[in-house]
């Protein structure tokens, strides 16, 4: 689908991004040029940004992401806005239930106490909107420290083993576990995914939804979104904005830039 100036925007076709390796590179704040094309684009077309971070880390990157864009999606659309206006809010602790909750933190927190590893700092468990970020050595270790860890774990599977535990003791909550970064893996309802925010998009509203991720992979958080029946999936395979970009470009014919800033780092 190929979009005039001067036409009327289509708000039926929808390109919805991930953020890290995506609009911007990994960890790091969205160009000057992307933002400017992402205001052409969404002359033509509906626009959505759908990510795994809370909205302080989203609009650390993206900056104020709920107006830049015709949908937001926070948490993988545990919180959800449309027009810069909140339209959902899910709490993983609301679907557990207080009980429930209470008895997987308190495992957790047994077994950390009879976990014999190296190190042990501070904030072994971060209790999140969606899902709780769970740390044998504990979120608050230095830089050095975390890649001790992970070393140490690569070698001994403390996560591997614990996760595998957590499987067993808990299958009746129906939980999916993500082993990612150095030092920690999440843990949140089955289906929490990015297919999530699916729920806010109607069938009937869209005749095309078009989704760009780098972490397309079996195993990627972009992967069911990605893969999902109601999407055409896009790879964004070198993790480089500029790649999306010029996909958009051929897609919706948004002039692309010649080259984006250098990011800044947070």
């Amino acid at each position: 689908v190929k979009c005039q100036r001067g036409m009327p925007k289509n708000t039926r076709i929808l390109a919805l991004f991930d953020v890290d390796g995506t609009l911007t590179e990994p960890r790091k704040t969205v160009s000057p040029e992307t933002i400017a094309f992402l205001k052409a684009l969404r002359e033509n077309i509906a626009i959505g940004v759908v990510g795994g971070s809370d909205l302080v880390k989203q609009k650390e990157q993206l900056g104020d992401s709920p107006n830049l864009f015709d949908w937001c999606f926070a948490e993988n659309g545990l919180l959800a806005h449309k027009d810069g206006v909140i339209i959902g809010q899910t709490s993983f602790k609301d679907h557990l239930g207080e009980e429930k909750l209470k008895k997987l933190i308190n495992w957790i927190l047994r077994y950390f106490a009879d976990l014999d590893i190296p190190v042990k700092r501070g904030t072994f468990i971060e209790f999140r909107q969606g899902m709780l970020n769970v740390s044998p050595i504990g979120r608050n270790c230095s830089r050095e420290e975390r890649n001790d860890f992970e070393k140490f774990d690569l070698a001994n599977k403390v996560r591997e083993t614990m996760v595998a535990r957590l499987k067993q003791e808990f299958a009746d909550y129906n939980l999916t576990y993500s082993i990612g970064g150095q030092i920690s893996f999440d843990l949140f309802p089955t289906g929490w995914d990015k297919t999530f925010c699916l729920k806010y998009l109607p069938e009937a509203d869209f005749d095309e939804i078009h989704f760009f991720g780098d972490k397309f992979f079996e195993g990627g958080n972009d992967y069911e979104i990605y893969s999902h029946p109601r999407t055409t999936g896009h790879a964004i395979e070198d993790a480089n904005p500029m790649t999306t970009l010029k996909k958009l470009s051929e897609l919706f014919g948004v002039q692309c830039p010649a080259c984006l800033s250098p990011p800044l780092s947070h």
